[in-house]
């Protein structure tokens, strides 16, 4: 009964009343050619035929099912009437078909409508047959060899041929063209409305960790485990972590090419269910672990990983309650990666479009006064020394901002290559400013093959550069010390430098602290300035808990000064 009173919300009025019309049309039609009452009796049948139509138009079993048994009564009902006409001598020849043919019309178009082309040609082909077990096996003779019967049979199954494949044709010519709107009007209505509901969301959070975070909890309350992380699809075919709890860090599988519940949860769509770890380093004794992927639409946006270190430690019951969680948090997980993808390419052309507008706006304008300044030395008249010192000392002046222009724009145009890396990002900008500067650079890098999501691995990125590009100019170092340790969720970045260290009255430098304030706290991240010993200042990001990990890898440390 719910699932009747729920369809019956949907009934159409068109083609309720439509049925009523073809009914009352045929009936008229059989007792003027038949005179006989009893006749009536199909059109009754087809009344009851008619029901699904009416009370589950939009059932996948009723509503088919009611029009095959439309179909099959009309066929079969041509030959009784077609037979009592001939017997009355109102219509004779079989012509008396043509009284509840027109009937045919009704499932056919309402199959057309519906874009079922297959269900109407399998109507097409039941009609034919119940028309011949109709002038066949109904009636007292067989109309089957009248040429009358056989000529309104042919016609209407033509009709009904026409019906069922040309249906959507037609309604695709007598729709009005909608004009086709233009791209950036329509990403501005899309932006419009994605501001609007991302503002309605609770906590107004479209953070993927932050989800991540909080289903994670939520699983916990349904099925505490040893280990859990929620994965998302990166670039490459292979996966990030965004969130993950227990006593030490895993490192996950992250391919979707290896042979793991993984990759084919992946594959599958389907909650998968191992008796060993899906981490790199095998575990010893018992080891149950879950995998269930987030599923929106038809695409599969990430995964869910649940570890206990007991055997069987995921009957069907707790795979079927980890999945109505996930199920749940999914959608939510999906609007978030794809407000970061739109995010992180907004940033992106934004910061491309500022450095072709420095290029070649300022940047060339600067140009011009030095080339103008080394006119003016080479033309100024002999004794003139004050002036000469003053224009080098402008011309001195310009090369540097010019240098610094320069610098910005490299930085401006700095990214994390995806095959790269964080460390390998974050290096190449070090030892281009380290080099400008006459700065000897100490790298340390600690990276796990696993990948932090591209948001995140740019935020830090930019603090990297900020905290860099401080020391170079304010703290009249000798040497920088970069350390980059990445085994996602967990990320530490610092810079650390011997110069005068950090000047709280510095404007700009105050300036700079907020920004990367503001860029640890959009990636929840937590930021650290503390003075090193004996001098100089370590600027520290550090995203995640850094839990004791269950392998440990060797730092590589580049040489003093590249």
């Amino acid at each position: 009964m719910p699932v009747l009173a729920s369809v019956s919300a949907r009934v159409q009025p068109l083609a309720v009343a439509a049925r009523i019309v073809m009914l009352a049309l045929v009936a008229a039609l059989t007792l003027i050619a038949t005179g006989d009452v009893a006749q009536l009796g199909w059109i009754a049948l087809l009344a009851v035929a008619a029901l699904p139509a009416v009370i589950a138009p939009d059932h996948p079993l009723f509503a088919p099912l009611g029009r095959f048994a439309e179909v099959v009564i009309t066929g079969l009902a041509a030959g009784s009437i077609a037979v009592a006409s001939d017997l009355n001598n109102t219509l004779d020849a079989g012509f008396g078909a043509e009284a509840v043919l027109p009937y045919l019309a009704v499932p056919l178009l309402t199959a057309a409508l519906r874009r079922r082309p297959t269900e109407g040609t399998a109507l097409l082909g039941v009609a034919a047959v119940s028309m011949v077990v109709g002038g066949t096996l109904v009636g007292e003779v067989s109309p089957i060899t009248q040429p009358g019967f056989l000529a309104a049979s042919g016609q209407w199954l033509v009709l009904g041929a026409i019906i069922t494949f040309a249906a959507d044709t037609m309604r695709q010519f007598m729709q009005p063209a909608e004009p086709t709107p233009q791209p950036y009007a329509e990403a501005t209505r899309l932006l419009t409305q994605l501001r609007s509901v991302a503002r309605s969301l609770p906590g107004a959070t479209l953070d993927p960790g932050g989800i991540s975070e909080h289903l994670l909890e939520e699983l916990r309350l349904v099925k505490p485990s040893d280990r859990a992380a929620v994965l998302s699809a990166s670039g490459g075919g292979r996966l990030v972590v965004l969130a993950q709890t227990g006593v030490e860090r895993v490192d996950w599988e992250v391919t979707l090419d290896a042979d793991s519940a993984i990759a084919d949860a992946w594959a599958s769509q389907q909650p998968q269910t191992a008796s060993r770890s899906q981490a790199r380093s095998s575990r010893r004794g018992d080891v149950s672990s879950l995998v269930v992927p987030l599923v929106a639409g038809v695409r599969t946006i990430g995964l869910v990983i649940l570890e206990s270190d007991v055997a069987n430690g995921y009957p069907k019951e707790t795979v079927n309650e980890v999945t109505w969680v996930t199920d749940a948090a999914a959608l939510r997980l999906e609007a978030a990666l794809l407000f970061d993808d739109v995010r992180s390419l907004a940033t992106n052309e934004e910061r491309q479009r500022l450095a072709r507008e420095i290029h070649d706006g300022v940047a060339q304008e600067l140009v011009m006064v030095g080339y103008g300044i080394d006119n003016a030395q080479a033309t100024l008249p002999e004794g003139a020394d004050e002036t000469a010192e003053e224009l080098r000392a402008l011309r001195s002046e310009v090369t540097r901002v010019i240098t610094e222009l320069r610098l910005s724009l490299f930085e401006l145009r700095s990214e994390v290559d995806r095959n790269g890396g964080l460390a390998a990002a974050i290096a190449e900008y070090a030892r281009t400013l380290g080099t400008s500067a006459g700065l000897r650079v100490h790298f340390t890098f600690d990276e796990s093959t696993a990948r932090l999501p591209a948001a995140t691995e740019a935020e830090l990125l930019r603090i990297a550069q900020e905290a860099i590009t401080n020391a170079r100019k304010h703290a009249g170092a000798s040497n920088l010390w970069v350390t980059c340790t990445v085994d996602p969720p967990f990320a530490e970045i610092e810079v650390s430098d011997d110069g005068r260290g950090f000047a709280d009255d510095r404007p700009d430098g105050r300036y700079g602290l907020t920004i990367m304030a503001e860029r640890a706290e959009r990636i929840r991240g937590r930021l650290k300035i503390t003075p090193r010993h004996p001098s100089g200042t370590t600027v520290a990001v550090v995203l995640g808990s850094n839990a004791r990990r269950d392998s440990v890898r060797d730092s590589v440390s580049a040489p003093e000064g590249e």
